[in-house]
């Protein structure tokens, strides 16, 4: 039987920054690091908001908090790099995470190359996304990136992809298709 009446809640929990949190730990997300390199200088940091958007033109979204001291850089550069991380990987996305480290110290701490567009990626990452930004739409405390894909290397021995849920990192295998 279909109703049209909607019917009221008798009481409504407040939705508060930390129950928020709390739900959406129980996400399952990519650990990623972003970089850019430029006129604005070389920053990174670990990000799991990040998603495809579309094929054609390959596009990703990639999250960034505003209140970062990294994100000036990547709006003033243009370009972001994303390495996708794998098991191995976890000290490295603590690190880059860390807001008490510096550009200099975060990028010390592996092996990096570059492709079209001179944004540092992960020699060893599963994957890597070489992008320029192509839109920026503000969203609360939030940019979000719309990234066009110039580039992509898919490491040929990569075996797991590192995911973050409920506030644990956890892998994934590669399973043949």
């Amino acid at each position: 039987m279909q109703s049209d009446t909607i019917m009221p809640v008798e009481q409504v929990p407040d939705v508060t920054g930390d129950l928020f949190r709390n739900a959406m730990s129980r996400l399952g997300a990519p650990v990623t690091v972003v970089t850019t390199s430029g006129p604005a200088g070389r920053q990174g940091l670990t990000v799991s908001a990040i998603t495809s958007v579309s094929a054609s033109p390959p596009t990703v979204l990639v999250c960034l908090n505003r209140d970062n001291r990294s994100h000036i850089a990547f709006i003033q550069n243009g370009v972001i790099g994303i390495s996708l991380l794998s098991r191995g990987h976890e000290d490295l996305a603590g690190i880059f995470a860390s807001s008490r480290r510096t550009p200099d110290e975060k990028f010390a701490v592996a092996e990096w190359r570059t492709d079209v567009t001179g944004a540092p990626l992960l020699s060893d990452a599963l994957v890597t996304l070489d992008c320029t930004i192509a839109l920026i739409h503000a969203a609360s405390t939030h940019d979000v990136l719309f990234c066009t894909v110039e580039a992509i290397h898919v490491h040929p021995a990569g075996e797991t992809g590192l995911t973050w849920f409920n506030r644990q990192f956890h892998t994934l295998p590669l399973l043949p298709a």
